[in-house]
């Protein structure tokens, strides 16, 4: 199944708004979910530091800042087609 990950911080709006907008369209699209919170993890705040939630799919880059619900759905569709 494809994995959809959202890195994230403690707190943070805009990533609570995507994950919520991703967990509706998740039955739907058939995903699983994940969230991983960079609070506190140099690596990981240096890589995404202010472009927070950054969505991933399948460990491949999707986008940062907000989720487009109709842009997801494209891209989720093209990345499967290409597995």
């Amino acid at each position: 199944m494809t994995l959809i990950t959202v890195y994230g911080r403690t707190g943070c709006h805009l990533c609570e708004v995507a994950l919520q907008l991703l967990q509706s369209m998740q039955e739907e699209l058939t995903f699983d979910l994940e969230e991983i919170l960079i609070d506190g993890n140099e690596e990981l705040e240096k890589l995404y530091g202010e472009k927070i939630p950054v969505t991933l799919i399948d460990g491949n880059h999707h986008d940062f800042w907000r989720v487009d619900p109709e842009r997801f759905r494209t891209s989720l569709e093209k990345h499967r087609q290409h597995q």
